[in-house]
């Protein structure tokens, strides 16, 4: 199995993405080492468990990896947080900032039954707008986001104490000061 700084060290950085001045944390390295995704869930199931949550939501796109596997591994529902246009059915809608701008993000309305503890999954976590547009979207559809995890939480950037003021409690696996 592969450890958590192993995982930490297979991200990789790429400078100026997407825009000059960001220097994106690149996932997908973790994703083509073999054994590393599974293990990363393993890891942050065991990080997890003091957590009761009966749903997942999964952020676009690297969340959809980690969330998927979650929710199959504890066989509960997942439902997809996805950028604008992606869902065929009624939709609600949230839009939120970002380090490098603004965007919005969708989820299926009544995708889970009302009161449904839920656990947002996305591969980090840095400014939070995303997680925090989550939360809500969640939240305005009748259940409650009990808390985020993330692979890698920017901690410079603040995303997840902002989290943890609106009332979102963070797990991550790999902290950057």
């Amino acid at each position: 199995m592969h450890s958590v700084s192993e995982i930490a060290d297979l991200f990789r950085d790429v400078p100026d993405f997407p825009k000059e001045g960001i220097v994106f944390k690149d996932v997908t390295t973790v994703l083509t080492h073999p054994g590393a995704l599974g293990d990363s869930v393993t890891h942050l199931l065991g990080i997890l468990e003091d957590i009761e949550f009966d749903a997942v939501a999964a952020v676009e796109s690297r969340g959809f990896m980690f969330g998927g596997i979650v929710a199959d591994r504890m066989g509960i529902p997942l439902v997809l947080i996805r950028k604008p246009g992606k869902l065929p059915a009624d939709v609600i809608s949230e839009d939120y900032t970002l380090e490098y701008g603004t965007n919005t993000i969708e989820m299926h309305c009544n995708s889970l039954a009302r009161g449904s503890k839920v656990l947002i999954i996305d591969d980090l976590v840095a400014t939070g707008g995303t997680a925090l547009a989550t939360a809500e979207l969640i939240r305005r559809d009748g259940s409650e986001p009990v808390a985020a995890a993330f692979l890698m939480d920017l901690r410079f950037l603040g995303g997840a104490q902002k989290l943890e003021d609106a009332g979102v409690p963070v797990r991550s696996l790999i902290k950057i000061d």
